[in-house]
C-alpha cells in the first residue's frame, strides 16, 4: 500500500478514519477536565482527585503504549488499528458504566492503553501515503483529530454532561469509536507487502540518544500545556469569576488554539526540521510565563488560552522528528511518543495541582508551565548539539574513508 497505488480520494478517505479515531480519543482524554466539578460532585471527591483520574490514564498510556507496540510489532497495521480501537470502546464504555470512583479510575486505565499504540501506527500509516517531504503535513491531518476533539469534543462533553449526564460522554466516545474501527475495515486495504519488525528487534533499535532526548522533550516540555489546560475550569469559575457556561466557550478557543497549532506545526517541520521545535518552545515559555496576569479578565484570558494552546504544534514535529531517527524502531518510537506526551498529560496536572494545593492560586498553573517549557527548551538544545557532532562525525568519517 503506498501512495502511487491508492487514489487521493482514498489517501482521504483513510486519513478521516484515522483523525475520527484521534476524535474519539482527544475527546475521551480531555473530556474530564471540562467536567471537573460534575465529576467531583457525583462521585463525592475532590477536585484534585478528579485530577488524578486524568493523571491515571496518562498511566495507562504510558503503560500501554511500549506494551502493545512491542506484541503488535509483529502483526499488520490494518490488523493493529482495528484492535486498538476495539479496546478503546471497550474502556470509554466501561467508564460510564463504574459506579464509583475506583471502578471509574479502573476503567480510565483500562481507556488509556491503546491510546498511544493507536497514535503511532496512524502517524506511520499517513507517512506512508504521501511523499517524504509531506510526511509531516499528513501526520497533522491525522492529529487534526485530536485537536478537533479540543475544539469541538471537548466544548461538546462539557454542554453534555452539565446537561444530563457527564457518564453519557463516554458512552458516545465508546460509540465513535466503533465507527472508527467500522471505517478502517471499510476504507483501509490490507498491505500484503508490508514489512513487520521482530519485538527484540524494535527493542534493540529503540535504544538511542536521540530518540530519548525526543521523548524527554516531549514528557517535560509539553507539560505546560496541560497544567494550564486541567485547571482551566475552576479558575474561570473560581479567578475569573464568570458563569459554568463559559467553562464549554473556554474549552473551544483552547482547542481552536490546538488546531491552529497543529497544523502550524507540520508546516514548521517540512520547512524548519527539528529547529521548529525549538522555536515552538521558546515562544510557549513566554506565552506560559505572561498566563497569570490574563486570568482576571475574561477576553485577555481567552486570547492568552487560544495562544497556550497552540504550544500543540509540538505533536507533528516530534512525531516525524521521531520517524527519522527511529530507525528499525519506528512502531516502537511512534507509540512511545504518546506516551511521553501522556507522562506530559500526568505532570503538568500533578506539578500544578502541587502549587494550588501549596496556596499559590489557580493562576500559578502559568508559572509551572513556563517552567517545564524552559527545561524542554534545554533538552532540545542538548538533543540539537547531539545531532551536530552526530553529522560532523559523519563528515569526518566520510573525508577518511573516501
Amino acid at each position: 500500500m503506498t501512495s502511487a497505488s491508492l487514489t487521493r480520494l482514498q489517501v482521504l478517505l483513510i486519513e478521516f478514519a484515522l483523525a475520527l479515531g484521534g476524535f474519539a480519543i482527544g475527546t475521551g482524554e480531555f473530556a474530564i477536565m471540562g467536567l471537573m466539578p460534575n465529576v467531583s460532585q457525583d462521585l463525592g471527591v475532590t477536585e484534585p482527585q478528579v485530577g488524578h483520574l486524568i493523571s491515571t490514564y496518562a498511566l495507562g498510556v504510558v503503560v500501554g503504549a511500549p506494551v502493545l507496540a512491542i506484541i503488535g510489532a509483529r502483526f499488520f497495521r490494518r490488523q493493529l488499528l482495528i484492535w486498538l480501537m476495539a479496546f478503546y470502546a471497550v474502556g470509554n464504555l466501561a467508564t460510564a458504566m463504574a459506579d464509583d470512583y475506583t471502578g471509574v479510575m479502573i476503567a480510565r486505565f483500562v481507556a488509556g492503553l491503546p491510546h498511544g499504540a493507536y497514535f503511532g501506527i496512524a502517524s506511520l500509516v499517513a507517512a506512508s501515503l504521501v511523499p517524504v517531504h509531506q510526511r509531516a503535513k499528513a501526520v497533522a491531518r491525522v492529529m487534526m483529530g485530536l485537536t478537533l476533539a479540543l475544539l469541538l469534543g471537548n466544548p461538546l462533553a462539557a454542554w453534555l454532561g452539565q446537561s444530563l449526564d457527564w457518564r453519557y460522554v463516554y458512552a458516545f466516545v465508546g460509540l465513535i469509536a466503533v465507527v472508527t474501527l467500522t471505517m478502517v475495515i471499510s476504507v483501509l486495504p490490507p498491505d500484503p507487502d508490508e514489512k513487520r519488525q521482530g519485538s527484540f528487534s524494535e527493542i534493540r533499535s529503540f535504544n538511542k540518544t536521540g530518540i530519548w532526548f525526543a521523548l524527554a522533550i516531549g514528557a517535560i516540555g509539553f507539560s505546560g500545556m496541560f497544567a494550564v489546560l486541567s485547571y482551566l475550569a475552576p479558575t474561570l469559575l473560581e479567578v475569573t469569576e464568570v458563569a459554568p457556561y463559559w467553562i464549554p466557550i473556554g474549552l473551544a478557543v483552547f482547542g481552536l488554539g490546538g488546531f491552529i497549532g497543529n497544523l502550524l506545526g507540520g508546516w514548521l517541520f517540512d520547512r524548519m526540521g527539528f529547529r521548529a521545535v525549538g522555536m515552538i518552545l521558546l515562544l510557549s515559555a513566554c506565552i506560559l510565563l505572561v498566563f497569570p496576569s490574563t486570568t482576571g479578565s475574561l477576553p485577555v484570558l481567552m486570547a492568552a488560552c487560544f495562544l497556550v494552546a497552540m504550544m500543540g504544534a509540538l505533536g507533528p514535529a516530534l512525531q516525524t522528528h521521531l520517524m527519522d531517527v527511529a530507525h528499525g524502531a519506528q512502531t516502537l518510537a511512534a507509540a512511545s511518543h504518546h506516551a511521553a506526551f501522556n507522562v506530559a498529560n500526568a505532570l503538568g496536572p500533578w506539578l500544578a495541582g502541587i502549587a494550588i494545593t501549596a496556596g499559590y492560586g489557580w493562576s500559578s498553573t502559568g508559572y509551572v508551565g513556563a517552567t517545564t517549557a524552559v527545561i524542554g527548551l534545554v533538552i532540545f538544545l542538548a538533543a540539537w548539539r547531539h545531532n551536530e557532532k552526530g553529522l560532523r562525525d559523519a563528515e569526518a568519517y566520510q573525508a577518511s574513508v573516501s
